[in-house]
């Protein structure tokens, strides 16, 4: 399918108005109205939000297929505070946000309005698209409101698909496992004269850090450790009396990601000594999963690409495609577009690649109709 530039105008557009609403990690609410109302502008059917505040609105189909269920996720990695400043240049937009996940939620609209000229003369498609504008899929969010949504529909879906604005090309069938903890230290502290010779949280904590950072990680299957957040202490003259770190471990094999959090679990358990007291808190996990590239879904996608002049690249990842891999539901994550410096202040898409990248959704979706039923 081709895709007029004014459609796509449209869509950059609209990703631009999103990317100036705010939405850090359970913070999404403002972001989530204006979607819910945009549901209700296009004539969207059954428009509603749930308790977590997904937002959800069906495009209704004419049979009794069984649905095609497209999300993305409404939260930034950046807090309330950030300076949302957009800059265009001839084929690029500059923006916090702007592309993961702006251009996403941007993209709900572009299949909407891309299907009802497609479909103009031919009438609704087999079964309904719902599309699912979800909260929880950043930072400490843990994918609980792709959870949710799951939940809500189940296995009776033909496919989940999941949208990000950037990556496009890469199709991500398999679902990284993560597993995050805060490792917390306390002591009595004390000042940094007076009661030199106490245990310091701070310094304790660098020690737990070295034995850590020290761990054997897997390269087959691939696996990470990253000790992504510190903080403690009072002030410069004082010895700390907590201190903390936020670990994250990931790994494309189960059994891997679990012995690599065991070996964690031990060393944070021998911590512990007198005057020190070390507590270990799981604060997030996703659920790995895959389907195989030999999945009808996944064979469909690669022709769509193959199609469309790009070389689709299978591939591994952390997004909201872990919930249904890990039920065993067919689900895949594709890019809208290409861009660099995603969860950095220089984020920015490539405008040209997005006419591909939406021909490429609507020719997924209905495809699914015909060759997933």
């Amino acid at each position: 399918m081709e895709i007029d530039a004014s459609l796509v105008a449209r869509v950059l557009d609209l990703a631009v108005t999103i990317q100036q609403i705010p939405a850090p990690p359970f913070g999404e609410a403002q972001r989530a109205a204006f979607i819910h109302e945009r549901f209700h502008v296009e004539g969207l059917q059954e428009v509603s939000s749930d308790d977590l505040g997904n937002v959800y609105g069906c495009i209704p189909g004419k049979g009794t297929a069984r649905p095609v269920v497209i999300s993305a996720h409404l939260d930034t990695v950046f807090p309330f505070d950030t300076d949302l400043q957009i800059k265009r240049e001839a084929d690029k937009i500059f923006g916090p946000g702007i592309g993961d996940n702006s251009l996403g939620l941007a993209g709900l609209f572009g299949l909407t309005w891309a299907l009802r000229q497609n479909q103009a003369g031919k009438g609704p498609l087999p079964g309904d698209v719902w599309l699912v504008a979800n909260v929880g899929e950043e930072g400490l969010g843990d994918l609980r409101g792709m959870c949710a949504a799951v939940d809500r529909f189940g296995a009776h879906v033909l496919a989940y698909l999941i949208l990000e604005g950037m990556a496009l090309g890469q199709v991500y069938h398999r679902a990284l496992g993560v597993r995050r903890y805060r490792i917390t230290v306390r002591t009595a502290g004390g000042h940094s004269w007076v009661d030199y010779g106490r245990p310091s949280a701070i310094h304790e904590l660098a020690a737990l850090i070295i034995k850590l950072t020290a761990l054997p990680v897997p390269t087959r299957p691939r696996s990470s450790l990253n000790v992504g957040v510190i903080a403690g202490g009072t002030s410069v003259n004082t010895i700390a009396p907590t201190a903390h770190l936020e670990l994250d471990l990931r790994s494309e094999g189960t059994a891997a990601l679990a012995s690599l959090t065991r070996r964690v679990e031990a060393i944070v358990n021998g911590a512990a000594k007198p005057g020190v007291e070390v507590s270990l808190e799981l604060i997030g996990q996703r659920p790995a999963g895959k389907i195989p590239a030999s999945h009808p879904l996944v064979r469909l996608v690669r022709r769509v690409l193959h199609g469309l002049g790009l070389q689709p690249n299978l591939t591994v990842g952390s997004t909201d495609a872990n919930v249904p891999l890990s039920r065993g539901l067919p689900a895949v994550t594709l890019g809208l577009s290409t861009g660099f410096g995603a969860h950095t202040a220089n984020e920015y898409i490539s405008t040209q690649p997005l006419f591909q990248g939406l021909a490429q959704v609507v020719e997924v979706v209905e495809g699914a109709f015909k060759e997933l039923t």
